[in-house]
């Protein structure tokens, strides 16, 4: 109980500051590529606290509170979200270095490679998209783009997969490889692309076609297709506190924001809405409420008849687990659940998605 009682300490601490400042967003008004234009010119001339400064900056924003809650470095291509990590980083050590397998040091990854802009700042030193990584595990992502692997020919230790990818449409001559993450940090990089392409859009026409999922404008930026699979990526995982956080403490340092963190509802207003495709999760339309709940239940709503609900807490341990549940006009009713923060794992025909949830 005290690791849940530390966590919702700081659980309420991330949302007492987890608005921007006063009038950050009063000039973004406008609709479509008008209003990105507008984040552009709120989010940029950022300060470049160069590339070392990385490492400092991950000091306080990609430490573990969330889920083991024990301070190690946060890193998206190692964490296991339900249960023990396959092996943790300490903030300040275990920087690369040398690699030879996971675990052995982490470093800093590139969520758009660095390559397609010549290594230039500010972007080559920017932590809204350079994120803390397992040296190994970057190393195997190397340059490929992020997308829907259809056959993997490598798996992390926690279930992030390289392979050929399961949409087409990417660029003419591409071939097709790419890197996906686990579901829990789908949006997280989904929202890393969209800021992205948001404080850079002055510049980046300018790289040519050295990226495959970039169209060669600065308004939509992203090809169709992988324009779809990130605004699937931002619906099916939302905005989580360590998110949140995570913009906050960047801030602190850079002193610009991910908008796209502190009103989801950019996205949407800028890019549009997904589209419904066989290639993605017929679970993503999941929606669960309340969250948070102050009555102990909760109501899944889903269109996707469920085979299995599984309620995890922090720990890893299975709390309730209701195979073949039954609905009532599509929604799912759980009750009896004890104080704290879950995973809440549906599952329907051998796909499954994981929402996070919290219990008042």
């Amino acid at each position: 109980m005290k690791k849940i009682y530390i966590f919702a300490l700081l659980l309420f601490a991330a949302i007492g500051f987890a608005q921007p400042p006063a009038g950050y967003y009063n000039n973004a008004t406008g609709p479509g590529y008008v209003l990105k234009t507008q984040l552009y010119n709120i989010i940029k001339n950022h300060t470049d606290n160069g590339y070392n400064g990385l490492y400092t900056t991950y000091q306080t924003s990609d430490r573990d509170y969330f889920y083991e809650n024990d301070g190690s470095v946060l890193d998206m291509y190692s964490e296991n979200p339900t249960g023990t990590d396959p092996y943790n980083f300490t903030p300040g050590n275990n920087q690369c270095g040398n690699y030879a397998h996971e675990g052995d040091c982490y470093n800093r990854e590139h969520i758009i490679p660095q390559s397609i802009f010549n290594e230039q700042a500010p972007m080559h030193n920017d932590a809204h998209f350079i994120t803390p990584t397992d040296g190994k595990v970057n190393g195997i992502r190397n340059n490929y783009p992020h997308g829907k692997v259809g056959t993997a020919s490598y798996t992390s230790d926690n279930g992030s997969v390289l392979g050929q990818a399961s949409n087409s449409g990417y660029a003419a001559g591409y071939s097709g490889t790419v890197f996906e993450p686990i579901d829990e940090f789908k949006g997280d990089i989904a929202r890393m692309y969209f800021y992205f392409a948001t404080r850079y859009q002055n510049v980046v026409t300018t790289w040519g076609n050295a990226y495959p999922m970039f169209n060669g404008t600065s308004n939509q930026v992203f090809t169709d297709t992988f324009k779809n699979i990130l605004l699937t990526w931002n619906q099916m995982d939302p905005v989580s506190q360590r998110e949140i956080a995570r913009n906050n403490a960047v801030y602190a340092r850079q002193g610009n924001r991910n908008p796209y963190i502190d009103n989801n509802a950019y996205v949407t207003a800028v890019w549009g809405a997904p589209l419904a495709t066989e290639t993605f999760d017929t679970l993503a339309t999941i929606s669960v409420f309340p969250n948070p709940s102050n009555d102990h239940r909760i109501n899944i709503e889903s269109d996707a008849a469920l085979d299995e609900i599984e309620l995890i807490n922090i720990n890893g341990q299975i709390v309730q687990q209701i195979k073949n549940p039954i609905s009532e006009n599509h929604t799912y009713t759980v009750g009896n659940l004890p104080q704290g923060f879950y995973f809440l794992k549906l599952s329907s025909n051998n796909q499954s998605v994981t929402k996070k949830m919290i219990v008042n």
